[in-house]
């Protein structure tokens, strides 16, 4: 491998225009928007999304998750994978031609601002190949200027998601999140300048496991031979086999690949090479020699999009999404948790009551800001038992950590141990804790 052999072969993809890349660019639009606009949009006082790290706390779209919702992030890595899955084993690795953060920032700005300064594909590989000169220099300088400016950009709007946007891009954030950016900007630098097809030859983990989720079923860019070979010039387009050898699908490759020898693990499908020949092919008024398909397809038969695995990764991400959405809709949008006072397992007051001590903590998850948000405490389990305690009122995202005091006389005739039940409300809903509370019988029966 030229990466680990200490050479660098150089790709010059050639721009292509066609209507896979047409719809390319609109997935690029899309998802530039989701990373450059979303953190910027505010749903009910809160980011549309933001990872709050340090107070452990997901904002998505007007709701507030924290670590209790640990099994709603769960289910999100699930149906994202299986997802994968789903869709790898349907059409393939649209997601590397499309979607993937590598191929969509090398597309959609690297690639022109490298064809803007420095030239054409064949421009580029003659400078390269040819001696220094001042012209090969300040163009080199220029690019890998904006390169840099590019990929801190990029690192800026990725950390907005964990920052705060507004924070981050007013010079508001912490030096931590400024350092990060720092090393997420040399990192996209890297790549963008040197390493870029090798990540996907080499380091990225899709590549190599994407192999076990397609089959004769799945749609892959390939290269129909039985109509292309023999080749020959524009004679044999006519007469016989209709490629031409122009090479051009070889030209427009960002993997520097040949897809004329058959599927290949660098393929990331993104068609450039089925728009090329769909161009040359129109000259001769014959069908591109290249086209998505399935291997299935190929070879006569009738394709076959719902088979055993295609079902069972729907079917799971039926059941994943279902149970994601059943707990979503029955969650409340505070946190309670309930705990005994550390030390302290119950006493004897000088008034005759026993007490036990606890600490329950309220957090307030509503991203509503309008208002405070009150919070009642009912205790269930002892009748006539005294409570101690107050109603809170907390702001959007406030915690606060209360004493909850719970005394019953000394001659109570009760268990050692007795399960009780607290009941937090707020206006519109209620979490029910369930504790114990301990009185000096435990003693008696020790003695015994």
């Amino acid at each position: 491998m030229a990466i680990f052999a200490g050479t660098r072969r150089w790709v010059y993809p050639m721009a292509v225009d066609g209507h896979f890349q047409r719809l390319r660019r609109i997935a690029f639009a899309v998802l530039h928007f989701i990373l450059f606009a979303t953190p910027w949009i505010m749903i009910r006082g809160n980011p549309a999304l933001r990872f709050d790290l340090e107070a452990r706390r997901l904002y998505a779209f007007g709701a507030t998750f924290t670590t209790s919702d640990s099994l709603l992030l769960l289910l999100l890595l699930l149906f994202l994978a299986f997802s994968l899955f789903f869709f790898t084993s349907l059409f393939g690795r649209l997601w590397c031609g499309y979607s993937c953060p590598q191929t969509v920032f090398l597309e959609t700005w690297i690639r022109p601002l490298e064809e803007f300064i420095e030239g054409s594909w064949s421009q580029r590989r003659r400078r390269d190949q040819a001696p220094w000169t001042l012209d090969r220099a300040w163009r080199k300088a220029a690019k890998w200027s904006a390169f840099a400016v590019v990929s801190f950009i990029v690192a800026m709007a990725f950390m907005s998601f964990f920052a705060g946007a507004r924070e981050l891009w007013t010079g508001r954030a912490g030096p931590t999140e400024y350092a990060l950016v720092g090393i997420f900007a040399l990192a996209w630098f890297w790549d963008f300048a040197w390493f870029r097809e090798q990540f996907c030859n080499f380091l990225c983990p899709y590549a190599r496991f994407q192999s076990a989720l397609v089959d004769d079923e799945s749609l892959l860019v390939q290269y129909d031979v039985s109509r292309g070979e023999p080749r020959g010039g524009k004679e044999a387009a006519i007469a016989g086999g209709h490629c031409v050898s122009c090479n051009k699908c070889v030209t427009v490759c960002p993997q520097g690949i040949d897809i004329r020898n058959g599927f290949q693990l660098e393929c990331i499908a993104c068609a450039a090479c089925v728009d090329a020949c769909t161009d040359v092919m129109d000259h001769f008024g014959h069908e591109s020699l290249i086209t998505y398909a399935t291997l299935a397809e190929a070879s006569g038969r009738k394709p076959h999009p719902f088979r055993l695995r295609t079902v069972v990764y729907g079917g799971l991400l039926i059941a994943i999404a279902g149970a994601w959405i059943t707990i979503v809709v029955g969650r409340t949008p505070f946190e309670a948790v309930v705990s005994r006072m550390p030390g302290s397992l119950f006493t004897v007051d000088a008034d005759g009551f026993l007490r036990n001590t606890y600490l329950l903590r309220i957090t307030n998850n509503d991203p509503a800001t309008t208002e405070n948000k009150r919070f009642h405490v009912q205790v269930e389990g002892i009748p006539d038992a005294q409570v101690l305690t107050q109603d809170v009122e907390l702001a959007s995202t406030e915690s606060r950590t209360l004493p909850l005091i719970i005394r019953v006389p000394v001659n109570e005739k009760l268990p050692r141990t007795v399960p009780i039940q607290v009941h937090v409300k707020s206006a519109t809903d209620e979490i029910v804790l369930d504790a114990t509370f301990k009185t000096e019988s435990v003693l008696d029966e020790d003695r015994q």
